[in-house]
């Protein structure tokens, strides 16, 4: 991996955000996924994700 390079002369564009929940193993797992990205450019984006068992949700 290698470490974010900042450049603040870069002026950014427009930001959109997404939001997932993903279940996996026929329910047992569920995924909450978070994405921010840049509109104007493929390589300006974040994910986060967390991984919640459901016997702790209900």
């Amino acid at each position: 991996m290698v470490p974010a390079e900042s450049n603040t002369a870069v002026q950014t564009g427009p930001v959109r955000s997404r939001s997932y929940r993903i279940t996996v193993d026929n329910g047992r797992e569920s995924f909450f996924a978070l994405s921010i990205e840049r509109v104007d450019s493929e390589d300006a984006w974040l994910m986060s994700d967390t991984a919640v068992a459901l016997e702790n949700v209900r």
